[in-house]
């Protein structure tokens, strides 16, 4: 297999230690062969959200140590901004085959979002969101007054809109924004209440071989709106900010950088991806490193990947599996494969590729007790009125 390096400068001596280690690799060719570029074999693709009639988003896929499979989402929407999204979920208990009926785990007054889960090596259930206002700073308050900056919707939508959102006043819509989480020690049969976490992204947090559990994020409801890691010693069940990822010369965290998600690596480098629009490398995946449990980061560098937000795994094998968005033609979702700790990554691999628009996305990943892949997104489909939960079975070959 031919060397392929990132988009970033590499040095004279990183360059120095790869051509060596590729030399060696090409003395024992002859034995065992050079390792070939993974391919992506699809063996199914199916809807599995129940209420084709209701907009689905953002949802986050886990696997839990006993087998279970868990995936949650924003649900009970109109639309991709709306006043009704509330935290759902859903169970499998048989690799995904068939899917328990919705279960609603929080619907505070006003939007939420974006949906992640992670069971703790103590079995500890995670489930992250934020809340938002978007819906009446960009529809709402535009509609509103003798000159309206938009057009308003019909009134019977107007009418379902305002009564959702006049269910508690302005001070207590503000006193809700926030970026939450819920903790079930049971299993999932309860959940807490929704604590306040430091910051969000739309996958959650990670656990790392040393028990503590990372949480690469944004601060969303910040003046500063900072990227960075908090971090749990006690199994979720409180967070502190650990460090701060640095900004790419050039770049702005508050409208530029998003929706981070992380990874530990075999050799113990913690790979963070952070969905990028700034004007450098726009609409690209940047990756920043941190090789002391996430005390300091990289810069954040491109890898040559236009597509997000990443999904970040690491494989039975070691290896590392980022799943991501595509919004352009064909609109649907890819993977690439490290074998090297996140240094390099593989061409792109087709999960699915049959998209109506860019309405799609977020998908998320898990590997099953047989080596093969499920991976669970969101999309708004030609045949759907809204937004369904799609799922694909897959394998490397």
């Amino acid at each position: 297999m031919p060397l392929r390096l990132t988009n970033h400068s590499l040095s004279r001596r990183r360059w120095l230690c790869q051509s060596a280690a590729l030399g060696a690799g090409l003395l024992l060719a002859g034995n065992i062969g050079l390792a070939a570029e993974p391919t992506a074999v699809v063996h199914s693709l199916k809807t599995i959200s129940h209420q084709p009639e209701l907009y689905y988003g953002w949802p986050t896929l886990t696997r839990r140590k006993n087998g279970e499979l868990l995936v949650v989402w924003s649900g009970s929407r109109e639309g991709h901004v709306c006043p009704f999204g509330r935290v759902e979920m859903m169970s499998s208990q048989d690799d995904g085959q068939t899917w328990t009926w919705d279960r609603v785990l929080l619907d505070l007054p006003i939007d939420d979002r974006d949906a992640g889960v992670l069971e703790t090596a103590q079995g500890t259930i995670l489930v992250t969101t934020f809340s938002s206002l978007a819906y009446d700073d960009y529809y709402l308050k535009k509609m509103s007054g003798d000159k309206p900056a938009v057009k308003p919707y019909p009134e019977e939508k107007m009418r379902r809109w305002l009564s959702a959102h006049n269910r508690i006043n302005e001070e207590q819509r503000q006193g809700l924004l926030g970026t939450w989480m819920l903790r079930s020690t049971d299993g999932g049969l309860t959940f807490s209440a929704p604590y306040r976490v430091p910051l969000n992204s739309p996958h959650g947090p990670i656990q790392l071989a040393d028990g503590r559990l990372l949480y690469p994020g944004k601060e969303l409801w910040t003046e500063s709106k900072r990227i960075g890691v908090a971090e749990s010693r006690d199994d979720g069940a409180t967070w502190n900010w650990l460090a701060e990822i640095p900004t790419r010369s050039g770049d702005s965290v508050a409208r530029g950088y998003h929706e981070l998600h992380g990874v530990e690596a075999a050799d113990g480098t913690i790979i963070v991806h952070i969905r990028n629009h700034n004007t450098n490398h726009t609409g690209e995946t940047l990756q920043t490193e941190s090789k002391d449990g996430g005390k300091t980061w990289s810069e954040p560098h491109p890898i040559g990947v236009w597509g997000l937000p990443s999904f970040l795994n690491r494989l039975q094998d070691g290896r590392l599996l980022m799943t991501y968005g595509y919004r352009r033609k064909p609109f649907g979702n890819q993977a690439r494969v490290s074998a090297d700790n996140g240094q390099t990554w593989s061409e792109a691999l087709t999960i699915s590729d049959d998209g109506a628009s860019g309405d799609l996305g977020y998908p998320s990943t898990v590997q099953l007790a047989d080596g093969s892949l499920l991976t669970v997104w969101y999309e708004l489909t030609k045949d759907s009125p809204r937004a369904v939960l799609r799922q694909a079975h897959w394998e490397l070959k």
